[in-house]
């Protein structure tokens, strides 16, 4: 079987040389890359950004060095949910970001008693935690003090009661804070898969 050979050619039909094509390789390459980056960048500041668990406060749900993917569209066109596990900026450093999950919505009442948490008086079912799980009080949310949650406010709690800073320390976060809605788990991959909130 013969090779076979096709030349490039300028504009003006003429060869071009080795050092011309190789100029041209390169610009292309260039240009791919700047494409390739401008829209990762979009979804990156857009769409999704993966994060790094760092510390215990989700345990068990999430736990230290766990890789997870947050999307950043989902509030856009629904508001969050109880439940829902968020990353959103750290209320007292916003150079760093939390994750917690949503436990109090604008309009409602919260409060901790005997260890565990009450919505507009009515005990909270947890499921998503261990049966043995207590909360405690904080300095913001004190024992047997109802707090009403602001009309564009949310409480949020960490999984780990014992072990978490949030709502509790530092009062209701606003929808602004958030950065996302935590959607995926890419890492260990003996949890890989979407998060159910």
């Amino acid at each position: 079987m013969n090779d076979l050979y096709a030349p490039s050619f300028d504009y003006s039909g003429e060869e071009k040389n080795p050092g011309e094509k190789l100029r041209t390789h390169i610009i292309d390459f260039i240009q791919s890359v700047v494409v390739i980056g401008a829209i990762f960048a979009l979804i990156y500041l857009f769409v999704a950004q993966p994060h790094k668990v760092s510390g215990n406060s989700m345990v068990p749900t999430f736990h230290n060095n766990d890789y997870i993917l947050t999307d950043k569209l989902t509030y856009r066109f629904r508001t969050p949910q109880r439940g829902d596990v968020i990353v959103l900026k750290n209320p007292r450093n916003e150079n760093q970001d939390f994750i917690k999950r949503i436990i109090g919505l604008p309009g409602e009442t919260i409060s901790v008693k005997d260890s565990f948490v009450y919505i507009n008086g009515l005990e909270m079912q947890e499921l998503y935690l261990p049966t043995e799980t207590l909360t405690s009080p904080g300095n913001f949310l004190r024992e047997d003090e109802e707090i009403k949650v602001g009309p564009n406010q949310m409480v949020v709690f960490g999984d780990n009661r014992g072990a978490s800073s949030d709502s509790r320390e530092w009062g209701p976060i606003t929808k602004e804070e958030i950065v996302g809605r935590v959607i995926f788990r890419y890492f260990p991959l003996d949890v890989f898969g979407l998060i159910r909130n």
